[in-house]
């Protein structure tokens, strides 16, 4: 399994529900709200890489609001 951080800059005032709309996919462990340069975290796990990158290409970011997404990988030191 692979797992990562999804950080999401969105619109002005979505982040909300942005986050909320996000939180009910398959895949999706958690998403935050929170404050700094990105608006939504959001915590995911796929079976592998090609897997994370289909969650996020077809599924997060078509997500109305959301302006830029920036994906991290976790990895185990």
């Amino acid at each position: 399994m692979v797992q990562a951080y999804v950080l999401i800059q969105t619109d002005t005032g979505r982040a909300a529900s942005v986050a909320n709309e996000i939180r009910e996919m398959a895949g999706v462990l958690s998403t935050e709200a929170v404050t700094g340069p990105y608006d939504v975290v959001v915590f995911a796990e796929a079976a592998d890489v090609d897997a994370l990158g289909q969650l996020v290409v077809t599924q997060i970011q078509p997500v109305d609001g959301i302006v830029r997404t920036l994906t991290c990988p976790v990895v185990k030191l």
